[in-house]
């Protein structure tokens, strides 16, 4: 797999699969891909505009929804931006690679 990251393969609706997580890599895959069942999946929807949209289960198991902004940086550092101080990242995630079908996020 190339080191460079496409911005274009990122897109899309990402499902954690931690059946397929190690000791330092956590994975996702597209909404579409076929789970076995899981009592909750935390998710983000990155879409094409730099809007992103993060959900997972919340304290009472319904699940919660937070909105905000993305951009992948030259690092292939995921940046997320949520909340009132959207000047700083909310979240940096790692990638470790990415293509339409996995993405994997170092711990």
């Amino acid at each position: 797999m190339s080191d460079k990251i496409e911005k274009e393969a990122l897109a899309q609706h990402w499902v954690h699969s931690h059946e397929e997580d190690n000791d330092s890599e956590m994975v996702f895959r597209p909404a579409s891909y076929q789970f076995p069942p899981s009592r909750g999946r935390t998710s983000f929807d990155l879409k094409p505009d730099g809007s992103l949209i993060e959900s997972g289960p919340g304290p009472t198991d319904r699940s919660q929804r937070v909105d905000g902004k993305w951009q992948l940086d030259g690092n292939k550092n995921l940046l997320f931006y949520q909340g009132s101080g959207r000047d700083q990242p909310s979240r940096v995630l790692r990638l470790a690679s990415a293509d339409r079908n996995r993405l994997v996020v170092k711990k």
